[in-house]
């Protein structure tokens, strides 16, 4: 990526990027997952009061033996909340959605390599909806 692309343009590109792991979550698809999760990403939640680490080696079989979400009719609760740049091949992005019962906050860093925005790490959190 070059220095001389605009921060809006920067953004638009990472924004575009997330489109996938949005869609992956929701029709639990690997595949789409696999374009912005680079290989070495890490995956980690400490909500459940214990560290809960997997690479993505571990994270996609679980993602494809999970019901999709679209396949439950479940409403997208999708939302980017912020993107922040620590310089052109790094940005941060924070983010809300919903699978089931749970409504996450994802906090994601993001490089760019091979010519694409890939997640390098996800950390995140969840709440249970009220029933």
């Amino acid at each position: 990526m070059s220095v001389e692309v605009s921060h809006a343009e920067a953004y638009a590109n990472v924004a575009e990027a997330l489109v996938d792991y949005f869609d992956g979550l929701y029709f639990s698809d690997t595949a789409r997952l696999g374009r912005i999760f680079h290989a070495q990403a890490i995956y980690a939640c400490a909500t459940e009061g214990k560290l809960l680490h997997l690479t993505m080696q571990e994270y996609f079989p679980i993602v494809d033996k999970r019901p999709s979400p679209a396949s439950r009719d479940e409403p997208r609760a999708d939302r980017i909340v912020s993107i922040e740049f620590a310089g052109p091949v790094t940005a941060f992005v924070r983010l809300n959605c919903a699978i089931g019962p749970k409504s996450f906050t994802d906090l994601l860093t993001l490089i760019h390599v091979d010519g694409r925005w890939q997640i390098i790490s996800k950390v995140f959190h969840f709440d249970l909806k009220p029933s």
